[in-house]
């Protein structure tokens, strides 16, 4: 495992997406937590987690006491594991999210995500998506505040422009560890962000970073690479995995980038831990450039 930086903190360079251990189809809680002690046997350092990761109505806050579950149960040293939870969205049971960044939400959200984590202090918080009902200052200062109560000891925002990263960094400074947003090969509309972030010196987190490049996607345009074709094509001259090759060309965007790839099996989180031994080629990088 290769390491990278969030703040002062030192984490794997692959992180380990929770949520689908909790949502729609997730697997039994014994698959759930082998998955997590994998991803723990495999180096990861980061779990990314949100009171929001749940199926049905009534279980908030079911991603991030599996989670807990899963480092109590672990046989090893978890001391050096940052679990980042986020705050300020909602699921109804129906499918659907909603939006919630009003400051008495999120100061109550994140003081029963602590509770739910068994942690003294959350290791990084992130405010989940701006809510356009409540000014992003107000929201972002909710994050100040936390900080100050103690109740946080780092933060990150989600789901941003550019513009909101900078009001954030401009009311926060080195506080704001972190940016969540969307980047994958089929969706690569972030890359002002990253470039931001990177100046910032603010971890990149891609999530839902291996979109674009399921068999699926073969049949149609997908990205600025036409298809996942040429990750497809990579991965079979290496004998690796697409989802491999993917994640290292992720790494080799930005040293700031630390992707949180999901996953509900054992077999998955420990093939994303291998892409940290993927050096790639500039042919290769040329290929999955696209045009």
């Amino acid at each position: 495992m290769k390491y990278r930086r969030i703040g002062e903190l030192t984490v794997s360079a692959i992180g380990l997406g929770a949520m689908p251990l909790s949502i729609e189809h997730r697997p039994d809680e014994d698959r759930a937590i082998a998955t997590v002690h994998a991803a723990l046997d495999a180096g990861i350092t980061l779990i990314d987690t949100a009171d929001s990761y749940h199926w049905h109505a009534a279980e908030r806050g079911h991603n991030e006491l599996l989670v807990a579950r899963a480092l109590t149960r672990y046989g090893g040293d978890t001391s050096d594991v940052l679990v980042a939870t986020k705050g300020g969205r909602g699921r109804p049971g129906d499918g659907s999210w909603t939006v919630d960044a009003r400051p008495a939400h999120l100061k109550q959200a994140a003081e029963a995500s602590r509770k739910r984590l068994g942690v003294e202090a959350i290791g990084l918080y992130q405010l989940h998506k701006p809510d356009p009902a409540v000014p992003w200052a107000e929201s972002v200062g909710a994050l100040r505040e936390l900080l100050d109560a103690g109740t946080v000891r780092a933060v990150g925002i989600s789901n941003v422009t550019s513009e909101q990263i900078r009001g954030a960094h401009a009311i926060l400074g080195d506080a704001l560890v972190s940016v969540q947003n969307r980047y994958s090969p089929a969706v690569r509309d972030a890359e002002a962000t990253l470039e931001l972030a990177t100046r910032l010196g603010l971890a990149f987190l891609p999530w839902s970073p291996l979109g674009g490049i399921s068999r699926s996607s073969l049949d149609g345009p997908s990205g600025p690479a036409s298809s996942g074709t040429a990750f497809h094509r990579v991965a079979a001259d290496r004998g690796v995995s697409p989802q491999r090759i993917v994640l290292a060309w992720l790494l080799h965007r930005s040293p700031a980038v630390i992707p949180i790839p999901g996953a509900s099996r054992p077999s998955s989180v420990v093939d994303s831990a291998g892409a940290t031994d993927i050096e790639l080629e500039a042919g290769e990088l040329r290929q999955l450039q696209g045009p």
